[in-house]
């Protein structure tokens, strides 16, 4: 191994700063929000973005969200993300050999795969990292199996790292504004394929157009595919809808890796708050807090989960300019009254027409809960599913599925 260089931070954000820590500090960081260069209390110097020079530089590690046409990207010379510069590169801090590496990525849903997963594997000593909230700098070296979060802004900068295993989520259009395309988007989220070896497996959606691989490669395309697959009885499983497909995703690693299927233990994780997140009110009716479904895509799937109830849903907020024709021809399929909100709130109402929907303009979160109070019966559910983000009416996500709660929790 070469003598250790410390890389170029770019961006002064969670990865980077987690990057500077384990190497002892002293680093050099450019961040375009940064108007004047500072010093931090773990001695890095930080400047703004328009000082970087390409000609002082010998390694440069970028933050994931750092788009394409970032002047930084556009002038670096010896670029790394996160993945190559502690898997791949000689000056990583991380000695060799390297944890078994478990790459998961999709759309929806790849931060709950990724959780059932290492919840799975814990006994084994896997750890969870990359996009779910812990960089690779603070996860032990020594741990036998890494599971990785990877979002396709990470794809896209990994040119050389590649996983044992990767695992790829059924891929919808999405971060357009970043990617510039659909194709360029399905390109990132394939990336890994052409740089993992023989014998690795890539479990990806049926219907891509695969790169060229070594990788020992399965396709599938329904629940029913896994089960025949892998042997899993998803009858012995107790989630619904996507979540089933997640777990049966998980289970489908456990049985390549270890040929194991551990129904009991797949069973008694418990999902993320905020992810169709059941309660229920005074008089015992079913609610729904689903606020992280802020895609078409992920509000679909509860769709799908409660299809057999009355679904009276409230959906809307920031949509970012996608096509919800998809969203309102999904609801044509169940016997749901939509009640609208946000900023797209007259959008998705021209679109009920134009469809056939039944719907209540309500504009704010709380209007809408009191009109499905007085309509909500025990044969239905009160589904919040924005498809959209919240950031048109409130701080986070979070904050809109907390004040739904609250509001049925004071129903009476």
């Amino acid at each position: 191994m070469n003598h250790p260089i410390k890389p170029t931070l770019f961006g002064y954000g969670i990865t980077t700063k987690a990057i500077a820590h384990r190497l002892g500090g002293g680093c050099i960081f450019f961040d375009d929000k940064i108007q004047k260069e500072f010093i931090d209390e773990e001695g890095n110097h930080i400047f703004p973005s328009s000082q970087f020079d390409p000609q002082k530089s010998l390694l440069e590690v970028t933050t994931p969200s750092l788009k394409p046409n970032n002047p930084l990207i556009q002038n670096a010379r010896n670029l790394l993300s996160e993945y190559d510069y502690f898997l791949v590169s000689d000056h990583s801090p991380i000695k060799r050999p390297l944890p078994f590496t478990i790459w998961i990525s999709g759309t929806n849903g790849k931060t709950t795969t990724t959780q059932m997963l290492t919840h799975i594997l814990e006994k084994r000593g896997a750890l969870s990292g990359g996009n779910i909230g812990t960089p690779l700098a603070d996860l032990d070296p020594n741990a036998p199996i890494w599971v990785l979060e990877t979002s396709s802004f990470t794809l896209h900068h990994t040119k050389a790292a590649s996983p044992n295993i990767y695992l790829l989520l059924p891929i919808t259009p999405d971060h357009l504004d970043w990617h510039m395309d659909e194709g360029s988007y399905e390109s990132d989220k394939l990336r890994p394929l052409k740089t993992m070896r023989e014998g690795e497996l890539a479990l990806v959606p049926k219907g891509l157009d695969l790169p060229k691989t070594d990788a020992f490669v399965v396709e599938y395309d329904s629940i029913d595919f896994l089960a025949n697959y892998f042997n899993i009885d998803p009858a012995q499983i107790k989630f619904k809808a996507a979540f089933l497909e997640d777990a049966m995703l998980a289970l489908a690693i456990t049985r390549a890796l270890f040929d194991e299927v551990d129904y009991e233990r797949i069973n008694s994780f418990k999902l993320d708050a905020h992810r169709q997140e059941e309660l229920r009110d005074a008089k015992g009716r079913l609610w729904v807090n689903d606020t992280k479904a802020t895609n078409i895509d992920a509000a679909i799937q509860a769709l799908k989960a409660y299809g057999e109830l009355e679904i009276h849903l409230i959906a809307g907020g920031d949509d970012k300019g996608v096509d919800l024709a998809p969203f309102f021809e999904a609801m044509r399929s169940y016997t749901l009254h939509l009640y609208t909100i946000g900023s797209n709130n007259d959008k998705q109402l021209a679109l009920a027409k134009e469809y056939g929907i039944e719907a209540t303009s309500c504009g704010r979160l709380e209007e809408a809960v009191k009109a499905i109070d007085k309509r909500l019966d025990s044969k239905g559910v009160g589904l919040l599913s924005p498809a959209a983000a919240s950031l048109d009416q409130f701080k986070s996500y979070k904050e809109r599925g907390e004040l739904f709660m609250k509001i049925v929790n004071g129903l009476r």
